[in-house]
Parts: structure tokens; sequence; C-alpha cells
């Protein structure tokens, strides 16, 4: 049995527990900022990387936050409309849930993992 299998399986669940704290820390500025006008959603993908998974570029949802009738408010337009976040509490909620369980997966599979080791070098100290 070789050692590289189980220090790959570590590799890649700490950087998919990385990339899913990059992810949950995006959705939290989204919601902090879901009544911030003018605020555009941030997104983030994923890439395959040599044994694990890395974090892309962080962008901005270029979807239009929705117009909303406010002459008195200081950011109107002339036509007195503000733009507002384009922050969907819905699909932010979900996201972090959806972060925070693939996070328990992959600090299961790390656990897992380090037992393995663990259990290795107690037989190789015999």
């Amino acid at each position: 049995m070789s050692i590289d299998p189980i220090l790959g399986a570590m590799k890649a669940a700490s950087t998919g527990m990385e990339a899913q704290t990059t992810r949950l820390r995006l959705s939290s500025e989204n919601l902090s900022n879901a009544d911030t006008p003018g605020y555009r959603r941030k997104l983030v993908a994923f890439r395959a990387d040599e044994g694990g998974v890395s974090v892309g570029r962080v962008q901005l949802d270029r979807t239009e936050g929705e117009r909303v009738f406010d002459p008195s408010h200081p950011l109107a337009d002339a036509n007195g409309t503000v733009l507002m976040s384009n922050v969907d509490m819905m699909v932010e909620l979900a996201d972090a849930r959806e972060a925070g369980r693939s996070f328990d997966a992959n600090l299961q599979v790390f656990s897992q993992a380090r037992r393995l080791y663990d259990g290795l070098l107690g037989i190789l100290k015999r």
C-alpha cells in the first residue's frame, strides 16, 4: 500500500474545504449587502487542480438589480429611480447551505484519510 493515495485524498479534501470557505465568505458578503443599492452579487468558480481544486477569480454577477422609484434617495438618477442590489436572499441562503454541506463532506474525507494514515503508521511501527 502506498502512502501517496492517502496524502492525495487529504490534499483534495483540504483544497475542497478552502474552496468552500471562500464560497461561504462570498455568500455572507452578498447577504450582508443585499439591501445596499447598486451592490452586485459576487460569484466564484472552481477549477480542477493537480490533486484538488482551486478558487478562480471572484466575479460580479452582471444581472441588473431592481429599479425602485425613490426620488428622495441620494443615489436616485435623473428619473428618480435607484438601482438596488441583485442579491436574491433565497439563492444566497441555498448557496451558503450547500457550501457548508460540501465543507462537511470534505472534512469527513480528510478525517477518514487521516485515520487511514495513522493506522498505516501504526502498522509500520510494529
